[in-house]
């Protein structure tokens, strides 16, 4: 599944995604309580994610579907991209370890180098949000300091610097906080430990309303359950596009979750 991703420089822009597996109502949860998953509902949101995406001039690229991984939909966390290097995750969920395998598979398609994180590291790629050649590490329940030593050992020769960051407040960075094209970061206070870590930190009104892919330098794809957010970002000059993801949202995911830029 494709459609044009070339920029007026002549750069494409791609996105790994992958489709919900049937079992996805079996998916881990762990700050919130379970509630029932529309399986039909996720796909047609599923569906109408990745043809936002192509819309906006992304190109998308399906991760081989993992139907014995109910938390497959959540391409982000299995694989990290820096540049030409792909960083396959070590996810500190047991039952998300088979994740990672179809990733490896489409970043090598693409041609990129792959280096792998290993046990007893753990790493997700939700805690992981790069800001120029900043990469802030969620320390989560997910994410541990052997996996970020890890992290650090392959990124640092490639020119970025780790900051590890404390998570207890959500399950993975990403869903406390994300950044603008500016590099500001913007996040729900009540889910973010120390806003004071970041130097530019934007308060949102929603928890929904933390997380936002960037499109380009003016556009960014948002949650349609974070209303009062995109009022506050439309503010500032940015042209949001909003996505319904209420049964993503039902397992902790977000706009970010579903997929990954390559870039």
């Amino acid at each position: 599944m494709t459609s044009g991703g070339e920029t007026t420089a002549g750069t494409m822009r791609r996105a790994l995604v992958r489709r919900p597996a049937d079992s996805l109502a079996e998916g881990q949860i762990t700050h919130i309580e379970r509630v029932p998953i529309d399986l039909e509902l996720a796909h047609a949101q599923w569906a109408g994610y990745v043809a936002t995406l192509q819309r906006e001039g992304w190109d998308t690229i399906e991760v081989e579907p993992a139907p014995d991984q109910p938390d497959s939909v959540f391409v982000e966390d299995a694989v990290i991209m820096f540049g030409d290097t792909a960083v396959l995750a070590s996810p500190g969920a047991p039952s998300r370890r088979g994740e990672t395998a179809g990733a490896e598979g489409s970043a090598r398609a693409l041609g990129r180098m792959v280096r792998r994180l290993d046990l007893p590291g753990t790493l997700d790629g939700g805690d992981v949000l790069k800001v120029g050649t900043t990469v802030y590490v969620g320390q989560s329940l997910r994410t541990n300091a052997d996996g970020t030593r890890q992290l650090t050992e392959i990124v640092e020769p490639l020119g970025y610097s780790v900051v590890p960051v404390p998570v207890t407040r959500a399950l993975h960075l990403k869903t406390a906080i994300t950044a603008l094209p500016d590099g500001s970061i913007i996040g729900y206070p009540p889910l973010v430990d120390d806003p004071a870590l970041f130097d530019r930190f934007l308060a949102v009104p929603e928890a929904e309303g933390t997380a936002v892919v960037v499109l380009d330098e003016h556009t960014l794809l948002i949650s349609a359950a974070a209303p009062r957010t995109t009022a506050l970002l439309t503010g500032l000059g940015y042209r949001m596009v909003t996505v319904d993801i209420t049964e993503f949202e039902k397992l902790e995911g977000c706009v970010t979750c579903l997929s990954v830029r390559v870039r």
